[in-house]
């Protein structure tokens, strides 16, 4: 019979009971063992509901309390020598100082999960690194299902993909010639998880899918050889996901395990050549269930693919799952209640497609007539959806049809754009600035649900929002900031602010998917043709102005961070989506700048997150998302300035494109990599003007004046002083004001003091 499987359930919980015990811990108002039992709380009831949708293999170890990447680096003693662990169990303390930092280290950096909104946390590396069996967890996790009479399918993170997921300072160190000390801890793993009962493993190779130097490639073969013979009673199922293994696929399905797992959402034209090329010892597991977005699946087309599967190999070498993780995805739909019956009837969240998943087994294994009404229902959703008007807007349509060459281009060149600014704003040498948000306290957060709940009138929170605004603005001039931002506390999110004002949006009350940690976010539905309905950030930001003689900027998101943080429409090209988001910007730019704000950030954090993970793929999506940028800003004059912000991705290998988009300032995320960045920008010429992060705003920290100093001094060596600006890594809505204060009293002082020192320098003194 066929097998239906899961690759990995979210983790937070449907309340974010996850988040809520974690922040309480941190702050000191919670124990150590009132955190696991809110963990184990979380687990057991995740357990018990893929157990009821009718899920066969069902993960264990996917749950973790900050990043799953930073378990294995504590289950195999990964720990630089910075935190002062002490060689033996992993504990919790020593775990949350590589998430977060502690005094006098620096936290691990973090950096996106491939193409994903998520991020982990990066293994360090460096000749001589050791490994050693350091947590239970796996062993912990499964023996707590075991005792609940759930027989789970432990994940680790496959070797191959935690060395190739870290990295090393040391020039020239290859991460992957560690693998053979690490191996050894794997094989203890497996051997251990066998001897209390574990019948499959699932090893996570995610690397797969992207572009692998060939002696990573040729280590596949012996690595494999050695975990399978680990415990020959134990079944590994090798998961890949997030596109096609492509001309990796024959060696993998030479390797020595019993299933492999293959995305045939990202990558459905595989399916083929896996069927002629499986060996008759292995099982295919079919990811045909989309673990990365919310739409419903049609189970006509999936069950098409089992079928063509199953009349090949055989029900019994076939399981059934979603593509990957669920960690992408809301827990469940039935929480929605508040949407009307034909948009609920679109969507999918975690607990719906493991229903999805059990139906097309059941399909398969007693023919289409037992699951004959999930799939009149399934087919009745993709009929409504195609069929809805609530999709086409022929209006939207034909703007986007108008746009013209001319639409992309800023009125002059860099040059002549600098000149103008320059003598507008006479900024001083080493600007300071901030990205954008100020700390969202607990007096923001209880207005907000004020005016949902209706005990607030829209007036009251308008009243709130306006001396909330006055006070950060306040504060900027006090601290001595030389660009103000008017502080966002009227924004929720920096993509679901805008969602909320923009047509063709559809929006969830517990749609959370896990960021970083604690950090969960509630990501827009783009369903339809987008559309702005009036200026949604322009009163905010012309009263902040009215309030300083300071430029203050106005704050925008982009559209390929819209487009990237939201669940897209997959019915048109996502350039298409792009396009008209970027139009939707271009209209607010348009009118920031009617309305007086000389400067004006649109961030693209997410610009490097939406490259496919093949080369051969990236250049036709550099263009169109480079184009959707410039589409959006080159309604300002020369004498706009027009900034962007983005943070926490490997961006070295898209500064060309970087450079394309034609932004007056870029301000991006260089602390945690101790300005490593800036290498790029400097083999590449940046020709216009940078502020890398000074300071990590993830981590509680504060930086001392001389540490960023420091950092200032390793930036000038890489640009023009004429070119640094001086900000934190990134907006800081997550951060409490004292140590906010702390951290700009400090970074305003470094710049000053630096600034004082190069004039001294030039002056000859």
């Amino acid at each position: 019979m066929a097998i239906s499987c899961n690759l990995g359930f979210p983790r937070i919980g449907i309340r974010r009971q996850l988040k809520t015990a974690l922040e309480r811990y941190w702050a000191g108002q919670s124990s150590a063992e009132e955190l696991f039992q809110a963990a184990a709380e979380v687990r057991r009831a995740h357990w018990r509901l893929q157990r009821d949708a009718g899920i066969e293999h069902i993960p264990s170890n996917d749950f973790s309390l900050y990043d799953h990447v930073l378990d294995t680096a504590a289950m195999v003693g990964c720990v630089p020598s910075r935190f002062g662990w002490n060689g033996k169990q992993v504990e919790l303390d020593t775990y949350f100082a590589m998430a977060r930092g502690a005094s006098g280290a620096p936290p691990l950096e973090m950096t996106k999960w491939f193409d994903t909104n998520y991020h982990y946390l990066v293994p360090e590396f460096e000749p001589g690194t050791t490994f050693r069996l350091s947590t239970s967890q796996a062993v912990e996790h499964f023996v707590e299902a075991l005792k609940l009479g759930i027989t789970t399918r432990p994940v680790l993170l496959g070797p191959i993909s935690f060395l190739h997921l870290g990295k090393s300072k040391a020039a020239g160190f290859r991460p992957m010639s560690l693998l053979g000390g690490l191996l050894p801890v794997y094989r203890q793993v497996i051997s251990e998880l066998a001897a209390v009962g574990a019948k499959w493993i699932q090893i996570d190779e995610p690397v797969l899918a992207t572009d692998l130097p060939k002696e990573t490639l040729d280590e596949l073969p012996s690595a494999y050889q050695q975990l399978a013979a680990a415990a020959p009673n134990v079944q590994l199922c090798l998961t890949t996901y997030f596109g096609s293994l492509g001309e990796y696929l024959p060696v993998v399905l030479r390797l020595p395990v019993a299933a492999v797992h293959l995305d045939l959402v990202r990558a459905p034209a595989q399916l083929d050549a896996a069927l002629e090329l499986v060996p008759q010892r292995m099982m295919l597991s079919l990811g045909v269930v989309d673990g990365r977005n919310i739409w419903r699946t049609d189970l006509q087309r999936a069950l098409a693919m089992v079928e063509k599967a199953v009349s090949r190999l055989g029900t019994d070498r076939v399981m059934v799952g979603p593509s990957c993780s669920l960690l992408h995805c809301p827990i469940d739909l039935d929480e929605e209640t508040q949407l009307d019956a034909e948009l609920r009837s679109w969507l999918a969240f975690a607990k719906q497609k493991l229903q999805e998943v059990a139906a097309l087994v059941l399909a398969v294994n007693r023919g289409r007539q037992a699951a004959a009404d999930a799939l009149a229902a399934s087919d009745a959703a993709q009929a409504s959806r195609a069929r809805s008007q609530r999709i086409h807007n022929p209006e939207v349509k034909q703007r986007l049809a108008a746009v013209t060459p001319a639409m992309f281009r800023r009125p002059s060149q860099d040059d002549i754009r600098r000149q103008k600014q320059r003598k507008k704003f006479n900024l001083p040498l080493l600007p300071t600035t901030t990205i954008g948000s100020f700390p969202q306290t607990a007096d923001i957060r209880k207005a907000r649900a004020a005016l949902k709940n209706g005990t607030w009138t829209p007036q009251q929170y308008e009243e709130f929002c306006r001396q909330q605004i006055a006070e950060v603005v306040r504060f900027q001039e006090e601290v001595g900031l030389d660009v103000l931002v008017h502080g966002e506390p009227e924004r929720n999110d920096m993509v679901e602010y805008f969602g909320e004002q923009l047509e063709g949006f559809l929006f969830t009350r517990n749609g959370w998917v896990q960021s970083y940690g604690s950090r969960c976010v509630k990501p827009p539905i783009i369903f339809g043709d987008v559309c702005r309905r009036k200026p949604m950030t322009v009163s905010w930001s012309s009263y902040a102005q009215s309030l300083t003689s300071k430029p203050m900027k106005g704050m925008l998101t982009g559209p390929i961070t819209i487009l990237q943080w939201s669940f897209v429409r997959d019915d048109q090209p996502r350039r298409d989506t792009a396009f008209q988001i970027a139009l939707a910007i271009r209209d607010e730019v348009a009118d920031l700048q009617r309305a007086g704000i000389g400067v004006i950030q649109i961030d693209e954090p997410a610009l490097r997150e939406g490259l496919p993970l093949r080369q051969a793929q990236r250049g036709d999506y550099l263009r169109w998302a480079v184009d959707a940028f410039r589409l959006a800003a080159a309604a300002a004059d020369d004498e706009t300035q027009i900034h962007t912000h983005m943070c926490y991705g490997e961006f070295g290998d898209i500064i060309e494109a970087i450079g394309e988009l034609d932004a007056d300032v870029i301000s991006i995320e260089a602390a945690r990599s101790d300005m490593e960045l800036l290498n790029a920008f400097s083999r590449f010429r940046y020709p216009r003007d940078i502020g890398p992060g000074v300071y990590d705003i993830h981590s509680p920290l504060v930086p001392s004046t001389e540490e960023i100093i420091a950092r200032l001094r390793k930036a000038l060596s890489h640009l023009k002083a004429e070119q640094l600006w001086v900000n934190p890594d990134c907006g800081l809505k997550t951060r409490g004001w004292p140590e906010t204060r702390a951290a700009l009293e400090n970074m305003v002082a470094a710049a000053k003091a630096l600034r004082e020192e190069l004039s001294a320098r030039r002056s000859g003194g």
